[in-house]
């Protein structure tokens, strides 16, 4: 139960490291080519999982079937996530990528049932409609109503639609490969892919990255060693304990936590209907992530041990 909620806790954590890598990735797309920097940041991630591990002791080589799945994974996570996210972000309305991105749970929880052979059950059915409820009424409140359906919408909903998919095979090999062994291996590879496809359609993507400010590459460093380095060992190594559709949950968060981002560096405003919406989605992740049902349970082994 106390590991259980120490996950919920660094998943939490995890979020708000996202949620603020949305604002620094918008700011990162608007002035360096997408696709070029993309590659950059991740690979830069890589070596600061890599760094990590090293220092835990807990790189080796992979098996002929390890490196099959973090080779699918790599495409899944990292090449179709981010290729489609950095340019999903550069050509949709924040509204429209927010409530898309809201439906990275659902997706994960479906595949999880299918592949997984994963129980859902209705508290935490409910948990997933009060996430994407609240993902709604923030990012209705700040885009002023989903406008009609472009280019980059469809790019953002493969990204999460690709990242789903990837959870699901981290779950699928996380008993014999480190998640976060295999997240370093799954940017590093990734990295490379992306800086060769960046290559043929970015051909000045390169000379574009020489003309940022200190403040732009701290956003950089930030994004690659703090969201995606930390983070994604982070995560991935809660799918790997508790399931993909369990964690999936707490992407739900991710909208508010951006949100905060946009005031903090921003200066936006947070309005009274974007505040409901975080309480729907906080209701959505008790319910969503089974801590409503973990808290039932002990309740009623307490019962029974006052009985006894």
């Amino acid at each position: 139960m106390v590991k259980k909620q120490q996950i919920y806790f660094i998943l939490f954590c995890v979020m708000i490291g996202w949620g603020f890598n949305v604002i620094a990735t918008k700011v990162l797309v608007a002035n360096f080519m997408p696709v070029t920097m993309t590659a950059l940041r991740i690979f830069t991630a890589a070596v600061s999982v890599f760094v990590i591990l090293l220092l835990m002791k807990k790189v080796r080589k992979l098996t002929r079937r390890e490196f099959v799945y973090v080779l699918i994974g790599a495409l899944f996570n990292v090449v179709g996530h981010h290729y489609f996210l950095s340019n999903g972000l550069a050509h949709t309305s924040a509204s429209n990528g927010g409530l898309i991105l809201g439906t990275g749970p659902i997706l994960t929880t479906v595949l999880a049932i299918l592949f997984l052979g994963d129980k859902v059950t209705w508290p935490r059915i409910i948990g997933v409609l009060l996430g994407i409820s609240g993902v709604a009424f923030i990012v209705l409140e700040g885009g002023g109503g989903v406008s009609s359906i472009s280019l980059g919408d469809v790019y953002v909903f493969l990204a999460i639609l690709s990242q789903a998919i990837s959870f699901i095979i981290i779950k699928r090999v996380s008993g014999t490969l480190d998640p976060r062994l295999m997240t370093g291996y799954m940017l590093l590879i990734g990295s490379v892919i992306l800086f060769v496809i960046s290559q043929i359609i970015e051909p000045n993507g390169l000379a574009s990255m020489a003309h940022g400010s200190p403040l732009l590459w701290a956003a950089f460093f930030s994004s690659a060693i703090i969201a995606t380095a930390l983070g994604h060992m982070m995560y991935n190594d809660a799918v790997g304990k508790i399931g993909a559709a369990e964690a999936s949950i707490f992407i739900n968060l991710n909208p508010f936590f951006a949100l905060i981002g946009a005031v903090v560096f921003l200066g936006e405003k947070i309005a009274a209907t974007q505040m409901i919406g975080f309480i729907f989605i906080l209701f959505g992740v008790l319910l969503g992530s089974g801590a409503f049902e973990d808290l039932l349970r002990t309740k009623r082994k307490k019962e029974i041990s006052a009985k006894i």
